[in-house]
């Protein structure tokens, strides 16, 4: 049978197919319309397994879904790596699929995760009740928009939308334009409550029922029910993470390193990794160092040193060595395995097991 390698330029409204044989001449190129049946026609005449390798970009699921199901060997690259590996001076998309199938046909292909659809499933659940959240955060800053506009530069609650708060601002002799602005936020700020109270409730029940790492992750003090199903969901299958210092690069708890002759310069977080784990653990430092007294330990030394923002992301990278070790060996937080006898600590360190990570600290 002969070989194929099939390469998608993927784009909202078209993409560009390519396809090579297995000595890597370009046998034909195609534009579909993303009509999953054209593309189920046209993909149709090649052989199941066929390895087809598409970019890591917006809406890339309902294709992978696609080629799924028709039982072609899914690959998803890296957009970032694959720009540096096969950049030039001539770029089509023509090039761009071929250039997908022609990395993919001698092993080069830097790829990107492709989780299952209950993992994808999982992360829409959460970044819906995120989103929310930020929708409810913006409302809020327009309504005290409004008050700076009537000269209300200071409120006599802490809360100005809890109970006090909404009496405050009942209380409020404004103008009958202002006085609508203000009713119709607060109208949706109490639609958009009952939206992310149903998420949460379907965050618990799945965190309950369906994911026993989530469970375990919660009894990391700061780690609650969302936390943890995020975490889970955004680090996928832990195996495919050989060592803890993968898991630290991809969640960008690892700062860059230039060297060059003798001089070696250590800069900033990397950009290029999940922003989702990094955020929720440095969210959760606040909690878990109140709880823990040799987590709180370490947050003050590096605090004296070097700051709030570094110690926060230190004990954040601390953190994520011990999530690494627990869903590895399926056993709950415990201080005593993250620092031993001793509560002087290395940010490197977890029951004699050493991480390459460096932190920045």
């Amino acid at each position: 049978m002969k070989a194929y390698h099939i390469g998608v330029d993927m784009h909202k409204r078209d993409s560009q197919i390519g396809v090579i044989d297995g000595k890597g001449r370009k046998l034909e190129t195609r534009k579909l319309s993303n009509d999953p049946e054209a593309l189920r026609d046209y993909l149709s005449a090649f052989p199941k397994g066929t390895p087809v390798t598409l970019e890591a970009t917006t809406g890339y699921e309902w294709m992978c879904d696609l080629l799924t199901e028709m039982e072609f060997q899914v690959l998803l690259a890296n957009p970032r790596k694959v720009r540096l590996i096969a950049e030039s001076t001539i770029k089509t998309d023509t090039i761009d699929a071929w250039t997908l199938a022609q990395l993919e046909r001698v092993n080069f292909l830097p790829t990107a995760y492709l989780p299952p659809e209950e993992i994808r499933a999982t992360r829409e659940l959460l970044r819906h009740r995120l989103t929310l959240v930020c929708f409810r955060k913006g409302v809020k800053n327009r309504i005290h928009a409004v008050l700076t506009k009537r000269g209300v530069l200071s409120y006599p609650v802490k809360d100005l939308f809890g109970k006090a708060g909404r009496e405050f601002l009942s209380s409020l002799d404004l103008p009958p334009v202002y006085r609508m602005e203000v009713d119709s936020y607060l109208a949706l700020i109490d639609q958009i409550n009952v939206f992310i109270a149903q998420r949460e409730r379907d965050i618990k029940k799945q965190v309950t029922q369906e994911n026993p790492d989530a469970q375990l992750l919660m009894t990391i003090p700061g780690i609650a029910s969302f936390s943890a199903l995020l975490l889970v969901s955004e680090i996928g299958t832990i195996s495919r993470f050989a060592t803890v210092r993968k898991l630290i690069s991809y969640a960008g708890l690892t700062s860059t390193l230039r060297e060059s002759s003798n001089i070696s310069h250590q800069g900033h977080l990397k950009k290029d990794s999940n922003k989702y784990i990094r955020w929720i653990l440095i969210e959760a430092v606040t909690t878990a160092i109140k709880h823990d007294p040799g987590l709180y330990a370490f947050y003050r030394k590096i605090l004296v040193r070097k700051g709030k923002l570094k110690a926060r992301v230190a004990v954040a990278h601390k953190l994520l060595i011990a999530i690494y070790f627990m869903l590895k060996q399926q056993k709950p937080y415990h201080p005593k395995s993250l620092y031993g006898k001793s509560s002087r600590v290395s940010p490197y360190s977890l029951s004699g097991h050493r991480s390459s990570g460096r932190p920045l600290e």
